[in-house]
C-alpha cells in the first residue's frame, strides 16, 4: 500500500469499519503493541461492532499499521482518509474498548445493512442544492460552530446520544422530504441514517467519507461548505485540501474558537473564552491561570507541555 506523498513529516490516518470483532481485548493488545513499537500515537475505539479512530506516525509506520488492519477478516472496505501535519498531533496512544465505536445508545441497528444511500461530493452538491432536500448536520454543536454546509439544520446536540430524541421531536420536518445527513468522517452517519430509516423515513442519503473526504476532493470554488471542520486532535480544524485551519481550542472548556472569537475580551489564553466565561468560577479560573503559567514556562524553556501545542 502506497501512501500519498508529502513533505510534512507526520502522516495522519482517520479510519473506521463496522465489522464483527469476536475478541476486542485480544485485538487491542495486539494493536497497542504494534503502535507503541512504531511510535504511533492517537486514539482507537474498539467494540464487537468494529473499529473507529485517528492515529499519526511516520509514513512507514502508518503504512504497516493500515496493511495489518486490512488483513483482518471483515476490515476490507473500511473508510480510510489520510492527511499530514508538521507536528505530531497526539500526545499518546490510547485504545479503548467500548460498547459502541460511536455512541448513540441504540443497540439494535445494523449500520452496514440499514444505512442510507451513499453520495459522492458532486452528487451531494446536487442533492443539498435542491430546495426539497432537508440537510442535517449530525455532529455536536461545538463542532458545527466552526463550519457546516450551507442551509444545514443544526440539531444543537451536546452528544450523539441526544440525536435519536432530536429525530423523534422533528419527525414532521423530515417526513416526505429527501434527507441529506453528514458528519466528520462518515461513521456517525452510518448510524444516524440507519436510525432515521428505522423510524420509517426512507428517502435518506449521506455523504460518503464525510466532510473530510469532501474537503479533500471538492475544489474550493465549487464547494458548498462554509468555514472549517473540527477534528479531534491538536490541529483543531482543517480547511479545504485538509490543510490545518485557523481555529484554536479553549483549554478551559475545549470549545473550538474562530479567529474572531480569539479577539473577544472574554478570551484569555488557557483561562476563558466567550463560550465558558460565565460557566466557570473564580476558583476555576485561578486554577487554569496556574496551569497556563506552567505551560508558558515550559515553552520558554523549549520543552513540551501537557495540554496541547496550538495555543
Amino acid at each position: 500500500m502506497n501512501l500519498p506523498t508529502s513533505n510534512q513529516p507526520w502522516r495522519i490516518v482517520a479510519l473506521y469499519r463496522f465489522f464483527t470483532i469476536a475478541d476486542p481485548q485480544q485485538l487491542r493488545l495486539d494493536l497497542l503493541a504494534r503502535c507503541e513499537q512504531q511510535a504511533i500515537k492517537g486514539t482507537l475505539i474498539m467494540a464487537n461492532e468494529g473499529i473507529n479512530g485517528t492515529v499519526a506516525g511516520r509514513d512507514d509506520a502508518i503504512e504497516a499499521l493500515v496493511a495489518h488492519l486490512m488483513s483482518l477478516d471483515g476490515f476490507d472496505g473500511a473508510e480510510i482518509k489520510y492527511s499530514t501535519a508538521v507536528e505530531m498531533p497526539f500526545r499518546r496512544m490510547k485504545i479503548r474498548i467500548k460498547p459502541e465505536i460511536v455512541t448513540m445508545g441504540v443497540t439494535d441497528l445494523d449500520p452496514v445493512a440499514e444505512a442510507g444511500t451513499y453520495l459522492g461530493p458532486e452528487d451531494w452538491n446536487t442533492l443539498i442544492a435542491d430546495p426539497q432536500t432537508i440537510v442535517v448536520d449530525t455532529r455536536n454543536e461545538y463542532e458545527t460552530a466552526v463550519g457546516t454546509f450551507q442551509n444545514a439544520l443544526d440539531p444543537h446536540t451536546r452528544t450523539f446520544r441526544e440525536f435519536p430524541d432530536w429525530v423523534k421531536q422533528n419527525r414532521d420536518r423530515l417526513e416526505g422530504r429527501k434527507v441529506a445527513m453528514f458528519c466528520t468522517g462518515g461513521i456517525r452517519c452510518e448510524k444516524a441514517t440507519a436510525y432515521v430509516k428505522s423510524q420509517g423515513i426512507d428517502n435518506v442519503f449521506h455523504l460518503k467519507g464525510g466532510i473530510l473526504q469532501y474537503l479533500e476532493d471538492m475544489p474550493e470554488e465549487k464547494s458548498l461548505w462554509n468555514g472549517e471542520c473540527f477534528v479531534f486532535d491538536e490541529r483543531v480544524t482543517v480547511a479545504h485540501g485538509l490543510v490545518e485551519g485557523d481555529a484554536r481550542l479553549c483549554r478551559a472548556c475545549r470549545h473550538p474558537l474562530t479567529p474572531a472569537e480569539c479577539t473577544s475580551p472574554d478570551y484569555v489564553e488557557g483561562i476563558s473564552c466567550p463560550h465558558c466565561v460565565d460557566l466557570r468560577s473564580d476558583a476555576d479560573r485561578a486554577r487554569y491561570a496556574q496551569r497556563q503559567e506552567q505551560v508558558e514556562l515550559a515553552l520558554a524553556r523549549g520543552e513540551d507541555h501537557p495540554i496541547g501545542r496550538k495555543q
